[in-house]
């Protein structure tokens, strides 16, 4: 395969300069808690303040540790699909099963779940080999509907799509997209799918599902299933089988793919996990009806953007050269409809494309819960160490021979998909999507590294998924306190990365991966520094070297080194400038409310205080919230508890300032509260969006009353108990 190379990658120049500066930046790093040390041995007074200042530095210090791992030993890889004829024939494709799930038809509309499923249908890949299974966790009569609605018009949208070509296979993007076709085929096709979104949301507002709607007994008898006493949390299984392949025909005449809805069996004396529990419904209920080699993971609202997706995930599958402890490629999480700017930091291209690609020179990145392409082998115990499951029928070497809807594999199906199936096996343990975690997925793909398996990042410049983001700072505030929680359950569990992951992968791979579990921890170091620099200014103590004093520049050379280094990974992996900014706001804004409030509750949890559970972003578009945000708008209008921290920093260091301005004005002593004047400058800078919904906005996007009167309470607090504090 010399010349026609399944994929083909590369080494980034920047790998040595990195290792050079880390080098170097290390050794600042041993002069600066000599420093502190110094500081403390010689300093009666301000003990807490310099003790504070010395973890924020210890804690700042290891993440920085952990973040160099992504930068040991980058790469970018390159997938060759049009080599793939070179090495297998269409007809020898691995079959494909894709996991769907969703979990609130009023959070997570099904016109758009809808799309999602019809957009890896209609991939470029053998369509009888495509499986689609769709996990309805909310148990809703209104999603079965919908891909009830969704089969038939999946007839006619998947050989248009193949006939003309089209690159947006969702039905959504595709008309959005400003297509200047307007033949009879495309008018013809967007008049269906228009009836079928109307259809789906009208019974939607309604609530149920109407007998006008209804066409035949066997779709009565579906929807009779969810009998009076049929609730979210107490129904039995339900498993419907939509399309066929081996029986129902597109309108060309060609195979249709399979697929199946799935409601697993909920009961209140069994507690269910939540998404996890789902996926591994999933995983056992495909084993019986299809058994694919290859698994599809999918966010109900991450549609594929690329029809040859699957094809370039066949390029690593099918490639000699890889490792035969190759699991799964993941591909990046990317999104639509993120604004200009990108105000709230919601391309998350550290998370999803930098360090993945830092960790693809190692073992390979880790797995992000959507667009990743598993090895169905991988889930059933280490590359040399196979996990049997209790019956043949589920093993992933089991060759399914019966049709997908046949009496047997719907009884068997039945049976695996039962709330109480899992009790005394190594489901979520051993096998499967691993349980212990609300970032199952982050849990997960950590679990099968350690076992020994290895992965790829797979980036194409065309993004082979796109999906949505909160549109507004409260949704994407509580999504990131919700992986804070699932982040430190790992980080105080067993398989901390630091010890069992380094043990298990080696010390890069440990320290990658206790970067993503230690992230709360970021909470400690910009919450102090949001706290101690401005008080100090008020109490007129230092809290930073003068700038006469050598040691000052150890702590410029500290913060302007990290900057630029993160600022540079940033810029060449394509990002704007504006948005790094707005990124670096985030990290701020995300430290002082989601980090906090996610550790603060996970505390409380371990006491048994308080209990948490899944909480699902809404992906409902609001037109006012949308056109705020467009604008570049923060959009506040709730009194939520993760905005006070922030509101109360950000009043705190403009007072703070101001003070500072005075005290420069009268005194003249510049240089002796330079620092603590940057950092208060630093903080109002990247507060300017609280600033403005305080004091300059009036639409329903302000800061609630209720939040600045509180947080300005609590600054009189802070500055009364600062005599304190200082001492």
């Amino acid at each position: 395969m010399g010349e026609n190379p399944l994929h083909t990658l590369k080494r980034l120049r920047r790998t040595t300069p990195n290792r050079v500066f880390a080098l170097l930046y290390m050794c600042a790093l041993i002069a600066l808690f000599y420093h502190h040390t110094i500081t403390l041995l010689h300093s009666n007074t301000n003990t807490i303040l310099h003790l504070s200042m010395l973890l924020s530095d210890a804690i700042l210090a290891f993440m920085w540790a952990t973040t160099q791992a992504f930068r040991y030993r980058p790469i970018h890889r390159e997938a060759h699909p049009e080599n793939l004829k070179n090495v297998v024939h269409k007809n020898d494709y691995p079959a494909l099963d894709v996991f769907i799930c969703t979990a609130d038809p009023y959070k997570e509309p099904p016109i758009g779940v809808v799309n999602t499923a019809l957009s890896v249908m209609a991939y470029e890949y053998p369509t009888e080999k495509i499986s689609v299974y769709v996990s309805d966790d909310g148990g809703s009569v209104l999603t079965l509907f919908a891909f009830t609605e969704a089969a038939r018009f999946a007839k006619h949208w998947l050989p248009f799509c193949k006939e003309n070509m089209i690159m947006e296979r969702s039905p959504e993007a595709y008309f959005r997209s400003k297509h200047s076709n307007f033949s009879e085929e495309y008018r013809n096709i967007k008049i269906l799918y228009e009836d079928m979104k109307e259809k789906v949301e009208s019974v939607l507002v309604r609530g149920s599902v109407g007998d006008e709607y209804i066409r035949s007994e066997h779709e009565r008898g579906a929807f009779e299933k969810w009998s009076p006493g049929f609730t979210r949390n107490n129904h039995p299984t339900v498993i419907q089988v939509l399309l066929e392949s081996c029986k129902d025909k597109d309108i060309g005449g060609h195979c249709m793919p399979n697929l199946v809805y799935i409601s697993r069996e909920k009961s209140k004396a069994s507690p269910h996990k939540f998404k996890a529990g789902a996926l591994n419904v999933l995983l056992r209920v495909s084993a019986t009806m299809t058994n694919a080699p290859v698994i599809l993971t999918q966010d109900c609202d991450m549609y594929s953007n690329d029809p040859k997706t699957t094809l370039r995930a066949l390029c690593y599958f099918l490639d000699p050269t890889l490792s035969p402890e190759f699991g799964y490629v993941q591909f990046p999480q990317r999104f639509h409809g993120i604004n200009k700017n990108d105000i709230y930091g919601s391309e998350l291209k550290r998370l999803f494309e930098i360090n993945s690609i830092g960790m693809d020179g190692l073992n390979g990145p880790n797995y992000v819960g959507t667009g990743c392409f598993f090895s169905r082998r991988a889930f059933f115990g280490g590359p040399s160490s196979f996990v049997s499951p209790e019956i043949q029928e589920l093993s992933p070497n089991n060759v399914v021979i019966q049709n997908t809807g046949s009496d047997a594999v719907l009884t068997m199906a039945h049976r695996v998909a039962d709330c109480n199936y899992e009790q005394g096996t190594n489901w979520g343990s051993k096998m499967g999507f691993r349980y212990g975690s609300l970032v199952e997925d982050y849990y997960t793909g950590y679990r099968l590294q350690c076992e020994g398996w290895k992965s790829v990042f797979c980036n194409p410049d065309r993004p082979a998924f796109l999906g949505d983001v909160p549109i507004n700072l409260n949704d994407a505030l509580s999504q990131t306190k919700r992986w804070a929680i699932g982040l430190l359950e790992v980080t105080f569990s067993k398989y901390n990365p630091v010890t069992f992951g380094t043990k298990s992968m080696g010390i890069l791979m440990g320290l990658s991966y206790a970067h993503y579990a230690f992230w709360p921890a970021w909470a400690v170091p910009i919450t102090l520094y949001g706290l101690f620099p401005p008080l100090a200014l008020l109490g007129q103590v230092s809290a930073f070297p003068k700038i006469s004093d050598p040691w000052f520049y150890l702590y410029a050379f500290l913060f302007l080194g990290a900057y630029v280094q993160d600022f540079l990974d940033f810029v060449l992996e394509g990002g704007m400038i504006q948005r790094w900014c707005n990124d670096q706001r985030m990290w701020n804004i995300r430290g002082i409310s989601s980090y906090l409030f996610g550790a603060a509750e996970f505390a409380f949890q371990s006491l048994g205080i308080s209990a948490f559970g899944f909480n699902i972003t809404n992906k409902v578009m609001d037109d006012e919230q949308n056109k705020k945000y467009e604008k570049g708008l923060f959009e506040f209008g709730v009194s939520s508890p993760l905005f006070l921290p922030m509101t109360t920093i950000a009043i705190l260091n403009l007072v703070a300032f101001v003070v500072g301005l005075i005290t420069i004005t009268r005194d003249g002593n510049f240089g002796a509260v330079f620092a603590e004047m940057f950092m208060c400058g630093y903080v109002m800078v990247n507060s300017w969006p609280i600033y403005e919904a305080v004091a300059l906005r009036t639409d329903r996007g302000r800061m609630p009353t209720t939040i600045t009167l509180v947080s300005t309470l609590l600054v009189l607090i802070l500055y009364l108990a600062s005599s304190f504090i200082l001492t």
